[in-house]
């Protein structure tokens, strides 16, 4: 199998290039601005290269970024303005991404892009991506991948259900620099998955600092009942080993609301950051997944409330592996060494 080179931007602790590592991928380059994310990210990529901060710095120069055959970026959507671009079109020109998109920080990736012309992308985002400010957000983002800089572009929403015991759904946009037949709308997902018994731990390996105060389950209770007196939906999400919770996401420590786990006899609880790592596809049967010990439980919430789960991620590299490795070939490039 050809072996490529990725980059990893906006990485996070790093579910991107768990899933392009499984196909033979090696990771040349990481961005994480977050200090509690990069520690986690360094304690479970122990071969790891130096990483680099602000994404910002190194689209400025993207010369200091090492050449690569894959870019891949879980990049914020930040809102775009498109005002100020009034002089190209009073012109009659067309204006392009750097009028667009300036002060976001796709821009960023864009700019990281056009210099590398990588022979393929994945990106990453909120499912809400294609109906942000009425779907004009999305339409910029489309026409600067493909009429910009030239990419054939496909793009899917995915729900993490058939992989782990989660409702989440996020858009991942793929692009091949030349014509292939990948189909990203194509790929077979599993029929079913598996329940949140899957991922517990045993009761007795929690800890009980997990669990509840009387007063906050008392102020969830009472919150949940005021707004269902209003007609709102608002309120707690209880679940038990044979559900699906819902998305979790990076306001989890605050109060759990969204995925409490119901004990018989007990107030609720939440899941503890081992059991998140386990919902988002981190740990495994087969991986462990390390949180250091100066990360607190706050920031490994945040962390994995912020994440890709990791089996969505690994579905989309097995599907796009042979396509990787045939543009490569097209490329001269017959091998890589990691």
């Amino acid at each position: 199998m050809t072996s490529f080179r990725f980059i990893d931007l906006f990485a996070g602790i790093g579910g991107l290039r768990l899933g392009f590592e499984g196909i033979g991928g090696h990771c040349v380059f990481t961005s994480e601005w977050d200090k509690y994310s990069r520690k986690t990210y360094q304690a479970n990529f122990r071969d790891n290269h130096e990483l680099g901060g602000d994404v910002r710095e190194f689209s400025e120069n993207p010369d200091l970024i090492p050449e690569h055959d894959v870019l891949l970026a879980g990049f914020p959507c930040q809102p775009f303005s498109i005002a100020g671009v009034s002089k190209k079109n009073a012109l009659g020109r067309p204006h392009g991404f750097l009028c667009d998109t300036q002060g976001t920080l796709f821009f960023d990736v864009a700019k990281i892009i056009e210099h590398h012309s990588p022979a393929a992308f994945v990106l990453e985002n909120v499912k809400n991506l294609e109906r942000h400010d009425g779907g004009r957000t999305f339409a910029t983002i489309m026409n600067v991948l493909t009429n910009e800089l030239g990419y054939h572009v496909q793009h899917r929403v995915i729900g993490s259900q058939p992989w782990v015991p989660q409702k989440r759904e996020r858009i991942f946009i793929v692009g091949f620099k030349d014509p292939t037949a990948f189909n990203l709308g194509g790929l077979k997902v599993p029929d079913s998955g598996p329940t949140l018994r899957s991922i517990l731990l045993p009761q007795d390996l929690v800890d009980p600092k997990y669990t509840l105060t009387q007063h906050l389950w008392t102020y969830l209770q009472d919150y949940k009942a005021k707004h269902e007196a209003a007609g709102n939906g608002f309120g707690f999400g209880l679940c038990g080993p044979d559900d699906v919770t819902r998305t979790l996401s990076a306001r989890y420590y605050k109060d759990g609301s969204e995925i409490l786990i119901d004990q018989p006899n007990s107030r609720p609880r939440r899941l503890t950051p081992k059991e998140c790592a386990r919902l988002m596809g981190f740990e495994t049967n087969k991986r462990q997944w390390v949180i250091p010990s100066d990360v607190s439980d706050t920031q490994a919430y945040r962390q994995f409330g912020n994440a890709v789960v990791v089996p969505v991620v690994e579905f989309i590299a097995k599907g796009m592996r042979q396509y990787i490795n045939a543009a490569l070939s097209q490329r001269g490039v017959k091998s890589r060494a990691a």
